[in-house]
């Protein structure tokens, strides 16, 4: 595996919790990294910027180094206008891991090197990953399709085979991962890490209505819909959720592309992420709301369990 020395022995399973727009809270994150997960959340979550100053002085203070390790999600579109202000805070409280969004810039990947960060970009194509690498980013995220919230359209098994031809850096997939023998599956396909997002929706500690919680627990794959409406990129989404907002979610419009829109949330009266909820489909998995630490322990068995079937039991783990 091409994981980063600084992550070495601090995980638990090799997961990744993304950065879930309104719903990832220094609670969550907290959870995530103390169960042995990597935990993240995007800047834009804390409003105003002051609020994101207090959040990174909180979990530097209640993370230690036996903890797994944390990231910032920084969007890296012309739309937003707070972009150098959270880098310049995450460069001051050293963030350990930065996951950049729309966009690759040398600048901002320098300055997260200059302290000895590591930066991953999420893509959701071949040539944008190529972009990615040859501006500076260390590692990739690979959105395949059936990912929740913006995601790409390739199969994973197709996206991280084009990746892995070039690249040999650390590398997460995301995509319809929502048990751990998915996680053992995006390992197997190339990948380093599972990236998990819809299913810690579901958790105790997400800062989520509890509407949209139950409604990922009451659905299944059958229910997301794939549209560019709500921000302008396509994304996945429940399909309740749309048709409570008053829309057919079969006769959806076509959005403008260049009108995208993330800081205030939505090109539709009901507002993406807000009123029109994002998910990817491996929901079907979710059973139940439960403390993320449940919830990574879940994962985790799941994880050995599928090791232990393919003969990649104790003696195997003791020796990685």
């Amino acid at each position: 595996m091409s994981m980063p020395a600084a992550l070495a022995g601090r995980l638990s399973i090799p997961v990744i919790g993304s950065p879930l727009f309104i719903i990832s809270v220094p609670e969550l994150v907290i959870a995530q990294c103390k169960a042995g997960v990597i935990g993240s959340f995007p800047s834009l979550n804390a409003r105003p910027i002051e609020q994101f100053e207090e959040w990174l002085q909180r979990l530097n203070r209640e993370l230690g180094p036996n903890d797994a390790p944390y990231a910032v999600n920084l969007i890296v579109h012309k739309s937003n206008d707070r972009l150098m202000a959270d880098l310049e805070l995450c460069v001051k409280y050293k963030v350990p891991m930065i996951i950049t969004s729309l966009g690759a810039r040398e600048d901002v990947n320098a300055a997260i090197h200059s302290y000895g960060g590591i930066v991953m970009h999420d893509i959701i194509n071949n040539r944008f990953a190529r972009k990615a690498i040859e501006k500076g980013a260390d590692g990739l995220i690979a959105v395949a399709a059936g990912a929740g919230g913006h995601a790409g359209t390739t199969s994973p098994f197709a996206l991280i085979q084009e990746i892995r031809e070039w690249f040999d850096g650390p590398l997460a997939l995301s995509g319809s991962i929502a048990t751990g023998d998915a996680v053992l599956a995006a390992q197997a396909m190339g990948a380093d890490f599972g990236y998990i997002g819809s299913a810690f929706i579901a958790t105790e500690e997400a800062r989520a209505a509890e509407g949209y919680k139950d409604m990922i627990v009451e659905s299944a794959a059958d229910d997301i819909v794939y549209s560019n409406l709500f921000t302008g990129v396509h994304g996945n989404y429940l399909r309740p959720s749309i048709i409570k907002a008053g829309m057919d979610p079969d006769n959806l419009p076509t959005s403008d592309p260049s009108a995208m829109n993330f800081g205030s949330g939505g090109n539709t009266e009901a507002k993406a992420w807000k009123d029109i909820w994002g998910c990817g489909q491996g929901i079907g998995a979710v059973k139940q709301v439960l403390p993320a630490a449940e919830l990574v322990a879940r994962l985790k068995r799941e994880y050995d369990a599928a090791r232990a079937r393919i003969g990649l039991g104790a003696a195997a783990l003791a020796a990685e």
